[in-house]
């Protein structure tokens, strides 16, 4: 079987995280986030590990180097990974897309779901260290950023669309039957 790649886009707290750690879990999928080498940048330079300071540094990289530079890291993990199903979890550009489309078994995943289901998930993870404390207002915000507002013109891109605003196991069915398609 040639090796599978998910790319896996939506908004904040749309469900890339838990769609990641389905994947891993049941079919033993390995995964590779833009956010990794983004967190690795602000910890060496000792740099709170939020939102806005990972947008920045993303910013300051691809304006500075080239609007695919992080794709680019992407790109050569995912070649060196022998894993059968890879998961690239953050997809946020079209860039993003056009540089990861010359992956063999690339697949565009874009989960969606609306923005209040999204907030609650967001606080009740705490994945970032403000995340927790975070009022509606200020995810809108978020939401806004420059890292985040094209996200939603990457769904007519999709290979395939899911939604997530009922409970996971639905979400998980979705993915299972995502995975038979592409193993066909």
């Amino acid at each position: 079987m040639d090796k599978i790649v998910f790319g896996i886009t939506g908004e904040i707290a749309s469900g890339k995280g838990t769609a990641t750690k389905y994947l891993l879990e049941k079919y033993g999928a390995s995964s590779h986030r833009f956010s990794t080498m983004l967190r690795d940048v602000a910890k060496r330079m000792h740099l709170e590990e939020n939102r806005e300071n990972l947008q920045k540094i993303s910013t300051i990289f691809r304006e500075n180097f080239s609007d695919d530079l992080l794709s680019q890291v992407i790109y050569h993990d995912v070649i060196a990974d022998d894993n059968g199903i890879v998961v690239i979890d953050g997809v946020r550009r079209m860039s993003d897309i056009e540089y990861l489309k010359k992956l063999p078994g690339f697949r565009l995943i874009y989960i969606e779901n609306e923005m209040q289901t999204r907030y609650e998930r967001l606080t009740k993870r705490g994945e970032n260290v403000d995340d927790a404390s975070k009022t509606l207002e200020e995810f809108k915000i978020d939401s806004e950023r420059e890292a985040e507002k094209r996200i939603k013109d990457l769904k007519q891109d999709a290979d395939f669309v899911m939604d997530n605003n009922n409970d996971f196991e639905d979400l998980y069915v979705q993915i299972d039957n995502v995975v038979l398609e592409c193993r066909k």
